[in-house]
């Protein structure tokens, strides 16, 4: 029988999306699927919603949740990690709180920026501790991340261990109807070609019935005047020449240009939401209880199979049936004017043998150079991760565009020893 294991399953509404979809999936349904997580109660939750689905979709899985992890990934065919290290709180919260003290301020803070970074740190260990128990009970079985900072923790595994991975993100297949929506155009009938780096991947081409759409997207763009949700995207795109596939609150923080403190009414300008994700956590854990209600203890409960890119990947890898993904995974080649061993998203091919990266080339010099500012710092928190010296986490800081462009040398090394002390046994010993 296949075997699906997730680990984080205590993220119930992403595993009702992600295992929902292969538990109606005919190729995939009569599979076992394996729950793991380190709460107890949310990992029960998470069983009895998916025990609910799949009664209601005929029955044919098998639903069980493990409290020992390497039982969980034990004869595994595909491994789909959700984890969280360090939840909201603390780690979370002192991510965003220390640096406000420097006068360093976030949005989202999980990708990139000082949050991105520490995030990562704190979620490598633990990632190379599955490997390794995949390597020892499930070696031949894919892992599919979800976790950020996606290119952070996809490059170090693809770096540090034999774990067939790739990482994978909603952006991508999101971004071109988001984009033509939000300026009230037709989204039927669209070809587009997408790479870069995982949330700053770049719109190379959008076109519909061989027409070059760009210059009606950019028209419309700049005759909206009123505020949105996309202003930083569209400032980037007219400076820069290309859609980005990250939200724009993701964007004002992996660049210098948007969080200035010298420069206040920009926040306004560009309607730049600070604090953004301590804020969605709070309201998210507020939300709870009454979700539950509706996910959990619901008996009559149902699913329709998503956009998630997880279910198609398995059901073309279990059927042949090809599918096209766009994935993060080492370069190698892939895109010729970025790093050999960065983590790049591009598209992919996949099929019964495997997942297949498709070559893209050169992007345009300015994205590529982008990019770099962001490549940086993923290369170098996995340095340091991997090395434990204390000397790479302030060179990913140094580089970090946000951190650099707002505070000096002195401040970056002092911000990062008291985030290093404050997530006390969350990380190793630095040296």
């Amino acid at each position: 029988m296949l075997k699906i294991t997730f680990i984080g399953a205590g993220s119930s509404v992403f595993a009702k999306n992600v295992i929902g979809d292969c538990l109606l999936t005919p190729a995939l349904r009569e599979c076992e699927v394996a729950l793991y997580d380190i709460d107890p109660i949310r990992l029960k939750e998470s069983e009895q919603m998916l025990l609910n689905i799949n009664k209601n979709s005929g029955g044919f899985g098998i639903i069980k949740a493990y409290s020992d992890r390497k039982e969980a990934l034990r004869d595994a065919n595909y491994v789909i990690n959700a984890i969280q290290v360090g939840g909201y709180k603390p780690c979370t919260v002192t991510d965003f709180e220390i640096p406000k003290k420097y006068g360093l301020k976030q949005t989202i803070g999980d990708t990139l920026g000082i949050g991105g970074i520490f995030r990562g740190l704190r979620t490598i260990p633990v990632m190379l501790e599955i490997a390794r128990d995949m390597e020892d009970v499930c070696p031949d079985a894919w892992l599919l991340n979800y976790t950020n900072p996606m290119s952070i923790i996809t490059n170090a595994m693809q770096r540090a261990t034999k774990v067939k991975t790739i990482g994978l993100c909603h952006s991508v297949q999101v971004c071109t109807d988001n984009l033509l929506k939000g300026l009230e155009m037709d989204t039927e009938n669209v070809a587009w070609q997408i790479a870069g780096i995982n949330h700053m991947a770049w719109l190379l081409e959008i076109k519909k019935d061989g027409r070059d759409l760009y210059p009606e997207i950019k028209k419309r763009a700049t005759e909206k005047k009123e505020k949105h949700k996309d202003m930083v995207r569209y400032e980037m795109m007219k400076r820069f020449g290309y859609y980005v596939t990250e939200s724009s609150e993701h964007n004002a923080e992996y660049t210098p240009y948007f969080i200035k403190a010298n420069y206040p009414e920009l926040i306004d300008r560009y309607n730049i939401p600070l604090d953004e994700y301590p804020r969605r956590c709070v309201e998210q854990i507020a939300k709870w209880e009454g979700l539950k209600e509706e996910i959990v203890n619901n008996k009559e409960l149902s699913h329709e199979r998503t956009h998630e890119y997880a279910s198609y990947i398995l059901e073309a890898m279990e059927t042949d049936k090809m599918c096209k993904i766009g994935a993060n995974v080492l370069n190698n080649g892939l895109i010729t004017n970025l790093p050999k061993d960065a983590c790049v998203e591009v598209p992919c091919l996949v099929d019964k043998t495997g997942i297949h990266p498709c070559y893209v080339g050169e992007l345009p010099v300015q994205c590529a150079a982008l990019n770099m500012t962001n490549i940086n710092v993923h290369l170098l928190t996995v340095e340091a991760a991997l090395t434990l010296k204390k000397e790479y986490i302030y060179q990913a800081a140094m580089l970090d565009p946000h951190t650099s462009s707002e505070l000096s040398i002195d401040d970056i090394v002092a911000m990062c020893d008291e985030l290093i002390e404050a997530h006390g046994d969350w990380l190793p010993k630095y040296i």
